[in-house]
């Protein structure tokens, strides 16, 4: 029976009207789609989906709850090993983990694992349990997604959790990096406020490194700190006119949207927003880039790709409303030059690529023909990456605390988030362990607060 029902599909905003507004672009299951959603899933005992998680929710069972119409239950089974499901229902690459892994796919197409945890979530609340308090503090050094995961763990376990986050809006990278269209404030507030009902203490507009140091955080009592401050230093291109006005970090210009709302002229420190926008690069980031361009006003966006369709990074779904969306993709091209009038981007020299042999990530490496290409633009968002914020590893290094990092300045971490130093813990983007997904963050820091319980019981 369960591969006689046709995947669900959530019903999305119109192509057309959603390019002018951050409003969702899809809406959850209705009741009816979700239990025919869920009445597809063969509950396989050996769950190859389960397996795919990086933080191991118990999928088959939290979709046998839903298909018996338990919300609740399914909800409660969920938050077993994700305080987050609204958002990692929204923003995780389940093709490329559960549902990637799913039986079904094999021959058709998976169940819809991701929609289904999203209905959830939205639907159902986080249960309070009674906390046994065992008199001990944890500071945790940023309230974006492994934050918030170790923060949860360490509350129940008894623990007195802080988290310290630099801007002055909770949240990470989920808040300014990811737009409204796919991540709704609404749902990431109600996230963050599960956590402050059990307890766990948040307090903004603090840099520790700057505002406070690690040591001053152990004298205060802290018995052990988990730092996961994110990769907020951007990669860019290192070519003539990178400091053009009119050149921004993906990173900037999203946080500058997300956060300060600088698309409107009446903000302090408005965008100048033109007629054509490129974005350099072709992964998720790119993607939210160059849809936030649309909606802030850019008449044509461009993103432009050394490889080809085929390599882009990319999840398939950002790719397809993007091109809903009337971006212009434009592959094997590489940005070559950024030419200027008067202090602007006037225009970008590409040269055309071809693909030869694989690199080492497996990729085919671009290749150039000699062939280039000038392009008519007012903006260029480079979207290249990023690297670990340096301010802790330097904040450290004057306090004689003996942090290794490696020649990137990643913080140097075990498999279980263990640093150089007794008592401090890593993870995330500022140590990473693997791809740099919402998903992969909070595994590391349920691998950190894991790690945090054993040693101080």
């Amino acid at each position: 029976m369960a591969e006689k029902i046709e995947r669900q599909k959530q019903k999305e905003q119109d192509k057309i009207q959603r390019r002018s507004n951050f409003d969702p672009v899809e809406e959850n299951f209705t009741s009816e789609q979700a239990h025919l959603e869920a009445s597809r899933c063969l509950s396989c005992k050996n769950a190859r989906c389960k397996q795919g998680c990086p933080v191991n929710i118990d999928i088959p069972s939290f979709i046998k709850e839903v298909k018996e119409d338990n919300l609740q239950a399914a909800g409660d089974i969920i938050r077993q090993s994700s305080m987050l499901p609204s958002v990692c229902g929204r923003v995780c690459p389940q093709e490329k983990q559960c549902e990637g892994n799913c039986i079904l796919g094999i021959k058709g197409q998976p169940v819809a694992i991701g929609a289904l945890e999203r209905y959830v979530g939205d639907n159902t609340k986080a249960k309070t349990n009674p906390i046994k308090e065992n008199g001990k503090k944890v500071a945790i050094v940023g309230s974006g997604c492994a934050g918030m995961s170790a923060a949860a763990d360490l509350r129940n376990a008894g623990f007195e959790v802080s988290i310290f986050e630099a801007l002055h809006e909770y949240g990470g990278v989920l808040r300014y990096g990811i737009p409204p269209f796919r991540l709704p404030r609404t749902v990431l507030d109600r996230e963050i406020k599960s956590l402050q009902d059990i307890g766990v203490k948040f307090f903004k507009n603090v840099i520790v490194g700057k505002s406070i140091t690690i040591n001053q955080l152990k004298e205060e009592g802290y018995s052990a700190i988990f730092i996961c401050s994110g990769a907020g230093l951007p990669k860019m291109m290192n070519i003539q006119g990178e400091n053009l006005n009119g050149v921004y970090s993906a990173n900037e210009f999203l946080t500058r949207v997300n956060l300060m709302h600088a698309q409107s002229p009446d903000t302090p420190t408005p965008l100048k927003i033109g007629k054509t926008a490129a974005i350099i690069g072709g992964g998720n980031v790119a993607m939210d880039a160059a849809r936030t361009a649309v909606r802030v006003g850019y008449e044509k966006v461009y993103i432009f790709y050394r490889r080809t369709e085929k390599e882009l990074p990319a999840r398939l779904e950002e790719i397809r409303h993007a091109k809903e969306e009337g971006i212009d993709f434009q592959f094997l091209h590489a940005p070559v030059e950024i030419i200027g009038e008067d202090g602007y981007v006037k225009s970008m020299k590409f040269e055309i690529m071809e693909l030869g042999e694989p690199d080492a990530s497996g990729r085919q490496k671009p290749v150039g023909t000699g062939k280039f290409v000038d392009v008519e633009l007012d903006s260029v968002i480079v979207s290249l990456g990023t690297g670990p914020n340096p301010i802790i590893q330097r904040s450290c290094a004057t306090e004689d605390i003996d942090l290794n990092t490696d020649n990137k300045g990643y913080i140097v971490i075990n498999d279980k988030g263990e640093t150089s130093v007794k008592d401090i813990y890593a993870g995330g983007d500022v140590a990473p362990l693997g791809p740099s997904t919402a998903i992969n963050a909070m595994g590391a820091g349920k691998r950190a607060a894991k790690a945090i319980i054993e040693a101080l019981g």
